[in-house]
């Protein structure tokens, strides 16, 4: 059995029924047990009020409740709006009454509650899905995804990537995080196991790991953040997750290191780089690392080709991406619309913030935000081309850069952070004696104006909720160190 993601419905029910389809940490639903579940909430939405065009909040974490009433959704066409609990009950309502939701479905008390005071249909017909991102306005964006959208972003992984039949997905990423999709899209579309790992099962290290073995994890999708986690765990590795694979990256600047690193804990392991903003249906480029990229070992890695059925081109050093693929528009967002959205060979476009090039085979290279970009005694610098640099550094994992700023805005200084290979305690630690010569190492690579002030090695970085670097977290860390410091005795 399988979801069909063109038709959006159960398909060849007449078999593997008795597979294991969704997997949480309070048991597993078998392919026959999630159609039953699937059709008992859409009958309990319907009672409830939900209706055809009229969006859904679905808040909740990893539970498989979560999954089905995504599921039911999507058969009933009505729009989902994920939204993690981890989010202050004052932004999901805002999340509601920005949508117009009518209802809330809590998928952790398997109960629906009223959502705004003027629910109506939405202005755009026919979308699967509405995904909130930060905004600079102080109010959450969202992006209208279609439900032509999704089909393509199956047919993508059913087609192109050759992941084995039914495999099992690791699932660790917030619904309401567009990477997700990957996991619970595959997983349903190839009539494999979807394994949801809710942040309890994550802290717990080597409960982690046997939670992935019994489920017989095939395929590892996430950030590179969050893999980095995960080698402090001298038991990652193929010895203790033998069916282990794939690993599918994204939403950040993958190093050879690394790859390296992986390869060496998992010696025949795939590893597949990806990138796509939320706006373009989580991702509209990949390459596979074969033999010839890893021996090349440009740093970061190139984040891949276009997908088939994706136009990608970069204007003005700006990644831009055109296709069925791209979002609908933000919802109730002209101003944004009329700066980020174009047409080109009659398909959506969208330009993504994102700076990047394309060389001569295709393959595009992130170079960073143009967000990010920072200016710096007249210079302009991307932050995130010094973090790759300090992620090459003699025993370094990753890289991370800070630009400290005075009450008026203007920069004092960049901080570099380092996360070593080597394991230790966690937190701001001094450096390893290997980097000593950081600055002389990174002068081979930056000129002199991109190289931070000081370095600071932080054994496991502080990540966002979409397990990303922190650096709001890593700039309060090394102030809170520096103001806690005693001052020097005076002669």
């Amino acid at each position: 059995m399988r979801f069909d993601f063109n038709a959006y419905d159960f398909a060849n029910t007449a078999s593997g029924a008795d597979a294991i389809a969704v997997v949480d940490a309070q048991g597993a639903l078998t392919w026959d047990a999630l159609l039953a579940a699937t059709r008992s909430w859409e009958q309990q939405a319907l009672r409830a009020g939900v209706s055809a065009g009229v969006p859904l909040v679905i808040s909740g974490h990893k539970e498989a409740a979560f999954l089905v009433a995504i599921l039911g959704c999507l058969r009933l066409r009505v729009p989902f709006v994920p939204v993690d609990v981890i989010n202050p009950p004052e932004r999901i309502a805002r999340i509601g009454d920005l949508v117009r939701a009518g209802l809330r479905y809590d998928a952790q008390a398997g109960a629906f509650a009223p959502g705004c005071a003027s629910p109506a249909p939405l202005a755009e017909q026919g979308l699967a899905y509405i995904m909130f991102t930060s905004g600079s306005t102080g109010d959450p964006k969202g992006v209208q995804i279609g439900r032509e959208s999704v089909t393509l972003f199956a047919g993508w992984i059913r087609d192109c990537l050759n992941l084995g039949p039914a495999p099992a997905f690791m699932d660790q990423m917030l619904f309401s995080f567009d990477f997700s999709l990957f996991n619970w899209v595959g997983a349903l579309e190839l009539g494999g196991a979807c394994v949801l790992c809710p942040r309890e099962t994550i802290a717990q290290r080597d409960t982690f790991v046997r939670y992935l073995a019994d489920n017989r994890i095939n395929v590892w999708a996430s950030t590179p953040s969050f893999v980095r986690q995960q080698l402090f765990n001298p038991d990652f590795d193929q010895a203790h997750l033998p069916l282990l694979r794939v690993f599918v990256f994204g939403a950040e600047s993958l190093t050879p290191t690394l790859a390296e690193e992986l390869w060496r804990r998992f010696p025949a392991v795939r590893i597949i780089n990806s990138y796509g903003p939320t706006e373009a249906t989580c991702s509209t480029t990949w390459v596979e690392i074969d033999a010839a990229l890893r021996g090349e070992a440009p740093n970061p890695f190139p984040v891949g080709r276009a997908k088939p059925y994706a136009g990608v081109f970069i204007e003005n050093g700006e990644i831009s991406i055109a296709g069925d693929h791209v979002m609908r528009g933000y919802l109730n967002r002209p101003d944004l619309n009329a700066s980020r959205m174009f047409t080109r060979n009659g398909k959506r476009g969208y330009r993504s913030g994102d700076l990047g090039e394309i060389d001569a085979r295709g393959l595009v290279t992130f170079r960073g935000r143009i967000d990010d970009q920072i200016k710096l005694h007249g210079y302009r610098i991307e932050l995130a081309e010094i973090d790759a640099a300090i992620a090459a550094l003699p025993g370094a994992r990753a890289g991370a850069t800070v630009a400290l700023r005075r009450p008026d805005g203007a920069i004092i200084r960049l901080i570099g952070f380092v996360e070593p290979a080597a394991p230790g305690p966690a937190g701001l630690q001094p450096l390893p004696a290997a980097l000593d010569n950081w600055k002389a190492a990174l002068g081979h690579k930056l000129p002199p104006y991109m190289i931070p002030s000081e370095l600071v090695a932080c054994h496991r970085f502080p990540t966002t909720s979409t397990d990303k670097a922190d650096r709001k977290q890593l700039e309060r860390m090394y102030l809170d160190a520096r103001l806690s410091k005693k001052p020097e005795p005076q002669a």
